[in-house]
């Protein structure tokens, strides 16, 4: 928990990598982690995400948290744990996969939208609550959620650009989540790995 916190506070982003199969993982994660990323997460619904995991742990040692991330049951988040997850990530309030987290120790982004999945994930013991889609409030969105639930860690994910980034967290939100702008698959696949790591910086910039 502590190295995510610290990541958080240092970086205000957490990065979502989604492909088809992760065959590069370990270079994916360097090339974010030289652009001052730190915390890195790999969702489940590519080919692989477990050896991701454990691929980009190794590469990066303690200078990264490395989570998983499109978690939909509590099988999965133990598997991922298991796998060396420091992390997790879902897109919905499953509040048995909570559990299954604060059982391993290991933090959890919990996905919710209204204020009552929001409140409902933050009692069972989310440490964050990650707000998704996040396009569909945008920023006032945030500042109406934390007027009357200033206790929330909130991290919007879902339309998050470099333009509109750090109006999420002006509004309140402790960091926001950036999948497919921070990393295309078209630089992925063309191993253009100093393109991943000038988006990143701009980023940690942007948002500093």
């Amino acid at each position: 928990m502590t190295r995510v916190l610290e990541s958080i506070q240092a970086t205000k982003i957490v990065a979502i990598v989604r492909m088809e199969h992760y065959a590069q993982a370990r270079e994916i994660a360097l090339a974010l982690l030289a652009g001052g990323i730190s915390l890195i997460e790999f969702t489940l619904t590519g080919k692989g995400a477990l050896q991701a995991i454990e691929a980009a742990r190794e590469a990066c040692g303690d200078a990264a948290a490395i989570g998983v991330g499109t978690v939909l049951d509590p099988r999965m988040a133990t598997e991922a744990i298991a796998a060396g997850a420091q992390f997790v990530v879902t897109p919905v309030t499953r509040v048995e996969i909570i559990e299954a987290c604060r059982i391993a120790d290991v933090p959890i982004f919990c996905g919710a939208f209204t204020p009552t999945e929001a409140l409902t994930a933050h009692e069972a013991g989310a440490e964050f609550i990650k707000i998704f889609p996040a396009r569909l409030g945008g920023p006032q969105y945030i500042r109406d959620l934390l007027a009357p639930l200033p206790q929330l860690r909130l991290v919007p994910t879902g339309g998050i650009s470099l333009e509109n980034a750090r109006a999420y967290t002006e509004a309140g939100a402790v960091a926001v989540g950036v999948g497919g702008n921070l990393v295309p698959a078209r630089a992925v696949t063309s191993g253009d790995w100093e393109q991943i790591t000038a988006k990143a910086r701009s980023y940690v910039e942007a948002l500093k």
